[in-house]
This record gives structure tokens, sequence and C-alpha cells, in this order.
């Protein structure tokens, strides 16, 4: 039945109500995500029953300063009836929001279901809140809603299984010629994951019995904004291209593409986290700030590309010390680890320094080019 989970992900999309029940059935909330939360809905869910809690990651806590966070788990704040769409996304992204204006808010740990409601919008890469109120299981109005089609309901357990990423699958869809600028003999493979929110590519540049042994490889996560606009907020566009280009000098490498944007946080949030680093904050703190890790991404998907075109040793280009682990954790050698350096401007330089000191990537070389430079 996890086909009900994943319908809810549009739902709260759509900015419905959801309905996450407990393995047993024996608690359950109505839910709604927080980014599209408006006035009506604010009152409908009141209606149902008070108070309105607020979900929110621990890391969201720790960026509030709330000493609940330390455990590790999501948190439910207890709103007032003051509260409106804009305050509690204030609540819930807001940098400058903070213990002393939270002490009222009764923090507590959050429920199986509140938690479930809450990983199914970091799953659609919504702002990761939701607001929830529990449900009266007589509710007269709730089983209209049911039996009409108005509100869905899904289990925690059905959730927890679409969003855990071990045993991903991915299917290859379809493989086409698509020469390139310099390598007219590349070809791009088409990959779905199992469930069909997230589609790759392999980009194979030269003919595989050409390729060099062991194979270069890039795992390369989208960057919309780098690569596609050359951005100089980062340097994935540069890293995308050298890539590229040591291919063509190797005789031939693989380019996995992952649909993994803002360090896996989406699109929408990597600009909420753009306008926080505005302010001051590091490219870490401000995903901390929305409630994310420092690194959303996983690499699952990536090494089962590469499995899935048989390779076993790779020149892996990176100064990711994670994607080298995540690579030799799946059973394929890496041979090599080759730096990808882009270039450094006064716009990427925090992004740059951030990912060395606060993620351990090697990327010292590169500053010091800078330094040296100057």
């Amino acid at each position: 039945m996890a086909h009900k989970a994943e319908r809810g992900v549009f739902e709260l999309k759509q900015g419905r109500f959801l309905c996450v029940t407990d393995t047993e059935g024996r608690t359950s909330g109505l839910v709604a995500a927080v980014e599209c939360l408006t006035a009506e809905r604010l009152e409908q869910l009141r209606a149902f029953a008070e108070p309105v809690q607020l979900i929110v990651t621990h890391h969201r806590g720790r960026a509030m300063g709330l000493r609940a966070h330390e455990g590790g788990t999501d948190l439910s704040l207890t709103l007032g009836a003051e509260d409106t769409p804009d305050t509690i996304m204030g609540l819930a992204a807001d940098p400058q929001t903070a213990l002393s204006a939270q002490v009222e808010l009764g923090v507590r740990p959050a429920t199986r279901t509140e938690s479930a409601g809450l990983a199914l919008t970091r799953f659609s890469h919504l702002l990761p809140a939701v607001v929830t109120v529990e449900l009266s299981p007589d509710s007269s109005l709730l089983a209209q809603w049911m039996d009409n089609g108005t509100v869905l309901d899904v289990s925690s357990e059905e959730v927890e299984q679409v969003v855990a990423r071990s045993g991903i699958e991915i299917t290859a869809v379809i493989e086409a010629p698509v020469p390139l600028a310099g390598a007219e003999d590349a070809r791009f493979v088409f990959f779905r994951e199992g469930g069909g929110f997230a589609e790759h590519v392999a980009v194979l540049i030269g003919a595989r019995e050409n390729w060099p042994d062991p194979v270069s490889v890039r795992l390369h996560s989208a960057c919309l904004t780098g690569d596609l606009f050359g951005s100089l907020r980062c340097d994935c566009g540069e890293q995308l291209q050298g890539s590229l280009d040591h291919f063509k000098s190797q005789g031939g490498g693989v380019l996995v593409y992952l649909a993994q944007e803002g360090r896996g946080i989406g699109l929408g949030n990597k600009m909420r986290a753009y306008i926080l680093q505005e302010s001051g904050l590091d490219t870490v703190d401000a995903d901390g700030v929305l409630g994310f890790g420092a690194d959303e991404r996983h690499y699952d998907a990536g090494v089962a590309i590469l499995h899935h075109l048989e390779i076993t040793r790779v020149e892996l280009l990176t100064n990711n010390p994670d994607k080298v682990a995540a690579v030799r954790e799946s059973g394929i050698e890496v041979v090599e680890r080759t730096p990808i350096y882009g270039g450094i401007n006064r716009h990427n330089l925090r992004y740059v320094q951030a990912k060395v000191d606060r993620s351990g990537h090697w990327l010292m070389d590169m500053i010091s080019q800078r330094a040296s430079a100057d």
C-alpha cells in the first residue's frame, strides 16, 4: 500500500490535508505542509481540534536554540490561537526565531505519525515543516471527507517505506546517441528510480572498448543555477565541464548526473538558502535554519547505475569523501581519486571554504591557489 504515501506527496504539494495514522490505527493526525498553508486551511484544522502543533526537524530545533533538539528527534511545538500562516512560516524558517520567543511553546518530541508527515515534506523537497492536529476517531466530517476522497489516509509505516533509501532500485529506460562538442561519440542513458520520483542520466563518453582502466567516473549532483546558467555562487558548472574535458582527454568516461539539486534539498529550498546566505550564514548553517542537515544527498542511485553499467574499477573525479566512501562500500574499487576544481571568486569563496571546514571536502589546494594569486 506504499502507493498511498506516494500519492500523499502530491496531496501535500497541492496544499491538501493528509490523514496519517500509526500502524495499528490507534492514533491519527490531520497534516498540512507549512509551505502550502493558507488561512482557510489553518481554520479548518482548528475546527477539528486545538491546539495545532508545528512539527519541525531537530536541525531546525538546533537553529531555534531549543534544547530538545539534542535527542536528534523531530520536535512538536504547540501553536497559539493568534498564530497565522505567516507567523508559522517564521517559526519554521526565520533565522531570527530564537529560544526567547519559544518558551511558551511546550516543545516535546514528535510522535511517529507527526514525524511521518514531516518526512513526506522532506521527501518531496518542500520546506520540512508541517502543522497537524490529533483527530478524534468519531469525527463525522473526517469520515465524510475520507469517503468522498477529499482527504487521503496513509499509515506512518507506508510513509517510512517510501522515504527509506536503502536497497534503492533503478531502471534503465532508454539509451540514445547525443553527440557533444568535442565528444561526438557520446550516449545518454536515462534511468528512473523505483516509485518514479527521481530520474537520472548517465552520460557515456567514447566507445566502451576505448575507456581507460580504471574507468574515469564523475558522480555529479544536478545544479540548475551552476550547470546551466553559470552561477558564480558555486563551482558546480566548472566541475561538470572539467569532468567532460577529462573524459575526452582520457579516451572516454562516465558522468552520472543525479537529480539531487541543492545537495538534496530541492531547487525551492536552495533559493531560500541563498537568501539566508545573503544575511551572512554559510551554506551549512543556512540549510540548518531551514531544517536540513549539512548534506541531504545519497549516492545509492549513482552506484546502482555504475553496477548496471558493469563498471567495477574507477578513477573517481571528486573532492567529496562521502562519494568515495559510497562507491567503495558498494563493492566498486576506487583505484584513484582525481580532484576536480572550479574557480574561486568573491561570490563562492565562503561556499567553498564551508565545504572544507564543515564537510571535510578536499579543496585546500584550490583555496591555496586563490590565496597565492592574491
